[in-house]
């Protein structure tokens, strides 16, 4: 017995797809939209910076900005020179990087190869809540916790310091550090350490001498990422550091960095459009290479030294 078959109305096979290729394209869509909006939301930012910056340039030489030791714009008698703040900003960072770097490292190889797995689940909770105290309490613990103790110590130090402030800065950008390079260690195949192993090697040999180097790359990553996290740094700097641009290296003394003296300037009563006012968005610009500068050379140095495993 022959059956009758019905075809399908003309047009519903495509409107059948257009409904399963919609939700797909709507999607695709928002990430577009989305992804634009960032783009364009930093273009916008770089572009103020610029309009704002060449401004500032139109009454204080480039010359004289750069290369000038002496920052003050806000006094009678104004200087320009940006190095003063430029020497603050590397002092704190340097020092930063002096307490995060070793301790980082040393806590990701402890919690890559050393940890049990009952211990790193209590320890990596414990860096995230250290990643996740705001910046303000890391500040007033700097001011009256870590200076009091280092002025107990050494007389020399002032109330104000780029000691205290670098120290608790470095606190700070630890668990960066310490997560990011343990992430580059533990995607080390298991393969080169069950290698090594074989060949007699050590614990120690095989963290130091096989992982370590297989994940350099994600290890020097983090290490750039964490420096600019430190330039970048605001809040520490402004309560613990003081407001003194000095171009020194001496750890001891009131310094400021370009952070704060950006929110020195918009906390106070520098009329916009005034040569102090335009100062922010020069010493901001400055800032923001110095740390696209960071970044690109964090990109560079990952794909320079990348380990791929097959």
């Amino acid at each position: 017995m022959a059956r009758n078959v019905v075809s399908p109305p003309l047009g519903h096979g495509t409107r059948a797809g257009w409904k399963r290729k919609l939700p797909e394209q709507s999607i695709a869509l928002v990430l577009f939209l989305s992804s634009f909006l960032s783009i364009l939301i930093t273009v916008g930012i770089v572009a103020v910076l610029l309009f704002e910056a060449l401004a500032f340039f139109g009454d204080v030489t480039f010359w004289e900005f750069i290369t000038g030791t002496r920052w003050t714009p806000l006094f009678s008698s104004k200087q320009f020179g940006v190095l003063a703040l430029v020497a603050g900003t590397t002092l704190t960072a340097l020092l930063a990087m002096l307490v995060a770097l070793p301790l980082g490292l040393l806590s990701a190889i402890y919690l890559s190869e050393y940890a049990p797995d009952r211990i790193r689940r209590l320890v990596k909770p414990i860096l995230e809540v250290l990643a996740g105290i705001p910046t303000v309490v890391y500040g007033y613990f700097a001011l009256l916790f870590v200076t009091p103790i280092l002025r107990n110590i050494s007389g020399d130090i002032s109330v104000f310091n780029a000691l205290s402030a670098s120290i608790v800065m470095g606190i700070m950008i630890l668990p960066m550090v310490s997560s990011l390079s343990e992430d580059a260690m533990r995607s080390v195949p298991r393969n080169l350490r069950e290698a090594a192993y074989a060949l007699g090697s050590t614990k120690l040999e095989v963290s130091t001498l096989v992982v370590v180097p297989a994940a350099l790359s994600g290890i020097m990553s983090a290490f750039i990422l964490a420096v600019s996290r430190a330039i970048g740094e605001t809040m520490i700097v402004t309560i613990a550091a003081g407001q003194n641009p000095s171009f020194t290296l001496n750890p001891f003394v009131p310094i400021e960095t370009m952070t704060a003296y950006i929110v020195q300037v918009s906390q106070g009563d520098a009329p916009a459009g005034s040569i102090e006012f335009k100062t922010i968005f020069a010493v901001a610009l400055l800032l923001f290479v110095m740390t696209l500068v960071m970044n690109l050379l964090s990109q560079y140095v990952v794909s320079r030294f990348r380990e791929e495993y097959e």
